[in-house]
Order: structure tokens, then sequence, then C-alpha cells
């Protein structure tokens, strides 16, 4: 009964960090992550009530005209509302396909807050999806399987929500993390054991890490990944090799978590970036965030992408 729907619901989800493997997960490599509670992206679902009006709505703030200026020099003028919205369309496109009586007509305002910084490889955009679709199941007393959508497929159905339909080139890293939490390992290589590719870790047994980043650094994950789709489509030889080491490493970076040789899983960190390097360059890493890992080098201390 609708009587029994909640009116105000909300969900949270946080930041991962990919600590090894990335960016492989996108070519069929493998990764290790966790998620970093230290930041999230929450959404809110409000109902309207006597009104089956949606309404989608975004925190959009600048500090000043300059401010605005820059941002939208630097990262243009995509929003969370795109997000939404995606995940709206998505989210009726399963509840059309379920046998469960949803009750489509109850109008609701949607929003969403995030502390997330923007463009650093922390998946705030996934984050966003991830909360999105878990409040919306949560307004219409929903699960993932009465939608017919296993938890193993969750991940998938969050990426085409951003790949498929708004066009964003990423892998299923982010989703697998965000949808699973904890430190998951992920195997998205053509061996992989499809009916169990993602194996949980105890997160009690990671090390002491640290977290860098400069907010005027970052870019486009997307594009990133764009400038390597194509030679991957072309089955470059050395990017092909480059994809396959750095899924290697997150096999060996889950067994110096459980062993806790953390010397040897720092080396894998440093190694896991060269490659990175070597197969992207110099002018697509960037300056700045090269920089910032000679520094953290020249400190006696490991460093790797986040993500992208």
């Amino acid at each position: 009964p609708m009587s029994e729907l909640p009116t105000t619901v909300s969900d949270s989800c946080y930041a991962r960090v990919g600590l090894m493997g990335n960016p492989s997960d996108g070519f069929k490599g493998k990764t290790l992550s966790f998620l970093l509670e230290n930041f999230k992206a929450t959404v809110h679902i409000s109902e309207k009530l006597d009104d089956s009006r949606i309404e989608l709505a975004e925190p959009v703030f600048f500090d000043s005209l300059d401010s605005l200026f820059t941002h939208s020099q630097k990262i243009g003028y995509t929003s969370g509302m795109r997000l939404m919205q995606a995940t709206c369309k998505v989210f009726t496109e399963y509840c059309n396909k379920s046998s469960h009586t949803v009750h489509k007509e109850r109008g609701f305002k949607m929003t969403y807050e995030t502390d997330i910084p923007r463009m650093v490889g922390l998946s705030g955009s996934s984050a966003i999806v991830v909360a999105a679709f878990r409040s919306l199941l949560k307004f219409h007393n929903l699960t993932i399987a009465d939608l017919g959508i296993s938890k193993t497929e969750f991940p998938q159905v969050i990426l085409n929500i951003e790949k498929v339909e708004l066009g964003i080139s990423a892998g299923l890293q982010d989703r697998v993390i965000q949808t699973y939490g904890g430190v998951v390992h992920m195997d998205f290589s053509p061996t992989a054991n499809t009916s169990s590719p993602y194996t949980p870790l105890d997160a009690a047994l990671l090390p002491d890490l640290y977290l860098a980043y400069d907010m005027h650094a970052g870019g486009d994950s997307g594009v990133v990944h764009n400038t390597v789709r194509a030679r991957w489509e072309q089955a470059e030889p050395e990017l092909l090799q480059g994809m396959a080491e750095l899924g290697s490493y997150a096999d060996q970076a889950a067994q110096c978590v459980e062993e806790k040789r953390y010397a040897d899983l720092a080396n894998l960190m440093e190694r896991n970036f060269a490659m990175r390097l070597k197969l992207y360059g110099e002018a697509v890493v960037g300056a700045k965030n090269l920089q910032m890992v000679r520094l953290a080098g020249e400190l006696g201390m490991a460093a790797k992408f986040t993500g992208s």
C-alpha cells in the first residue's frame, strides 16, 4: 500500500580509492580497491504530496564570477543533474520490466550533496549515481532483487547509466567497490570466475595510508581513458602487455595485504604508477600530478593515483 511507503529517504555512497591495478579495470585487467569514508555523496528524495511531477535540483554555487569562469573553463558544463536524470531513467526501465508493483505516479524532489573532491580520481560521479539508485529503491520500498538485478550485476547497471546513457568512458572498478563496500579484489580478465569475480578482503589488514590531492591539478577521467581506448581497440602490443601487468600487480597486492608485507605493497604502488606513466605519457598524467608523486618519493613515501 502507498500508505506504507516512506515519504523522505536518503542514501550515501563513499569515495573510492584504487589501491592497485588501475586503470586496467577498463581494459580486462584486475584491481584492488577500497571505500574511503572521509568523503561521500548523499542523495535525498522527498515526496511531493498531491503533485505527481518529478523535480531534480542541484546545489550550484560559485564564490564569484571569476570562480564560475575558472570552473567552467576547466571542467565545462557537466553537472550532477544529468547523473540523477539518467539514474531515474534506467531505474524506471527496470521497474517497467519488474513484476512488483511500483507506484510511479508518486511525485518527488531529488537533491544531492557531496564533499568528494572533484576531478581528482575519487569517483565522485559514480558515488552520486549509486546513492541516487539506492535512494530510489528505498523510496519505492524495493530491493535490487525485486528488479531482477543480482549483487554481481548491480555494478554493471551503475556503469551503464554513465557509459551507455551519458557516454562517459569508465570501468567497473568504481561501481563494484561502491556497491560492495570495504576492500575488494576484482578480476575483469577473460579467465575470471564469472560466478565470483569479486573477492572481499579484511579492511583491518590495510596499512596506514595517506591521501594527497590538489584541487587545481585534476581532470576528467573519461577524457583520460578516451585517449587510450583507440589504442586498445587497435590491439597495440605495448598497451595490451602493460594492462595485463597492471592486473598482476593487483593480485600481488592482495597477497601483500593479507600477509602484511607492506614494504612490498609500497613497491608495487610505485611500479603501478611507473607503468601508468609509460602507457599514458607525461602529457596525460600532467606536470602537477608528476610533481606530487615525485615529492612523495623524495619524502620516502610510495605514491600512485587513486583513479584517473
